[in-house]
C-alpha cells in the first residue's frame, strides 16, 4: 500500500477515534481567588477601605480576585457576624467591619485587610486558586444577607424585618422636618441669650406649669426613651421600630456609639438624668447652686439638642436610615431647651442687674 494512503488513513483514524491532544495543546483556566467582606455604611474604616484599598487590588488582578461584598443592615446580621467570628475564634469585642474572609483566614479591620491581603491573594493564586470556606456560619449568612458587587445597595430600611419594604415609611421627611425645627430652635435660644447679656432687657417671669410640670415630664419621658435605646445597644436586640423608619439599621451604624465606645443611649440617659437634678436643685434651698441651676439647665439642654441636631442629620443623609426613638428624644431634648429658656433668661437678668 502506498505509503502517503497509509498515513492518511492513521491520520483519519486518530480523528475518528478522539486521540487525545497534548497536554501542552489544552489551554488552562486561570486561577480563581474567592473572598466576601463585610461591611456597614457610616463606617469610616469600611469606606476608607472600599475607596482607597480594595480598587488598587481588583485593577491588579481583575476576574481571578473575586470578592464579594455583604453589607450589615441590621442587629440580626450584627449577631451573625459574631457567630462567624466565634467559628474562627475570634472573641466578640474584637469583631468589627471590615471582616473579610479569603481561604480560611479572616481579616479584621481596615489596617489588616489592607497589609495581609495582597499576600493571601498571591498565595492563593499560586497554589491554584482558592474557594469560599464551607462553614455553616458563613454560607447562613451569604444565604440570608443581601450581596452587591459595588458599594451601593438599596437603603437599609428596605430590608428591615420589622416590616415589609411597601408599607414602611423611611421617615426622612419627618426627620429633616425635625432637624429644620431644631436648628430653628437653637437660633433662637442662642439669639435671646446674647440679647440679655448685652443689653440686660427684662425677662417676664416664668409660668409656673413650666418648671413644675413641662421640664420635669418631659425629662422623665426622656429618659424612659433613652432606656430603651440603651437597652438595644447594650444588648443588641431587635428594637420596636413601628411604621416609620428602621431604628434596627441606625442602632447597627457605627454612629450608635460615642467614639465607638459608649452607646448613646446611654449617654442620653445620663443627660435627662442631669437636666432633672438640675431642676430640682432649682427647687431646694442652696444658695448659689439652686440660683444657678436654671442656666446649668438651659446649658446641657442646649448642647443636647446640638448633638440631637448632628445625631438627626446623619440619619437621612449618612446612615440612610431613620430611628423613630431617637427622633422621639430629638423632639422632647428640644422641647426642654425651649421650656428652660425663660428661666435661664430670668436668672441671667437678675444676675446681670446684681452686678450693676
Amino acid at each position: 500500500m502506498n505509503k502517503k494512503i497509509l498515513f492518511l488513513l492513521v491520520i483519519l483514524c486518530l480523528l475518528v477515534f478522539g486521540y487525545p491532544l497534548p497536554a501542552h495543546a489544552q489551554t488552562p483556566e486561570p486561577p480563581i481567588v474567592r473572598a466576601v467582606m463585610f461591611w456597614m455604611e457610616g463606617c469610616e474604616h469600611c469606606e476608607q477601605t472600599l475607596s482607597q484599598t480594595l480598587p488598587p487590588i481588583r485593577e491588579k488582578y481583575g476576574p481571578q480576585f473575586d470578592l464579594q461584598l455583604v453589607q450589615i443592615y441590621t442587629l440580626e446580621d450584627i449577631d451573625a457576624l459574631y457567630a462567624l467570628g466565634a467559628s474562627y475564634g475570634i472573641e466578640k469585642e474584637q469583631v468589627g467591619v471590615p471582616f473579610l474572609v479569603i481561604g480560611d483566614r479572616p481579616l479584621v479591620g481596615s489596617d489588616q485587610v489592607r497589609d495581609e491581603l495582597p499576600g493571601l491573594i498571591e498565595t492563593h493564586l499560586a497554589a491554584g486558586g482558592v474557594s469560599l470556606p464551607e462553614r455553616p456560619e458563613l454560607l447562613l449568612f451569604l444565604a440570608a444577607a443581601p450581596q452587591a458587587d459595588s458599594p451601593t445597595p438599596a437603603p437599609a430600611a428596605m430590608d428591615s424585618p420589622n416590616a415589609p419594604a411597601e408599607t414602611r415609611d423611611n421617615g426622612f421627611t419627618l426627620a429633616i422636618l425635625v432637624l429644620a425645627g431644631m436648628v430653628l430652635s437653637l437660633l433662637f435660644g442662642a439669639v435671646q441669650l446674647l440679647v440679655v447679656m448685652f443689653t440686660g432687657k427684662p425677662v417676664s417671669p416664668t409660668p409656673a406649669w413650666v418648671t413644675t410640670w413641662a421640664i420635669p415630664i418631659l425629662s422623665v419621658v426622656g429618659l424612659l426613651v433613652a432606656g430603651y435605646l440603651s437597652y438595644i445597644e447594650v444588648t443588641l436586640v431587635q428594637a420596636f421600630c413601628g411604621p416609620v423608619g428602621d431604628c434596627n439599621a441606625v442602632q447597627a451604624s457605627s454612629y450608635a456609639r460615642l467614639f465607638g465606645i459608649l452607646p448613646v443611649g446611654v449617654l442620653g440617659g445620663l443627660g435627662y438624668l442631669a437636666i432633672l437634678l438640675a431642676w430640682w436643685a432649682n427647687r431646694q434651698k442652696w444658695g448659689i447652686i439652686s440660683s444657678y441651676a436654671p442656666l446649668a439647665l438651659f446649658g446641657m439642654a442646649f448642647f443636647g439638642t446640638l448633638f440631637s441636631t448632628y445625631l438627626t442629620y446623619l440619619e437621612p443623609f449618612v446612615i440612610k436610615a431613620v430611628c423613630i426613638w431617637c427622633i422621639t428624644s430629638a423632639i422632647l431634648i428640644t422641647l426642654i431647651m425651649l421650656a428652660s429658656l425663660q428661666p435661664a433668661l430670668q436668672t441671667l437678668s437678675t444676675q446681670t442687674e446684681d452686678i450693676d
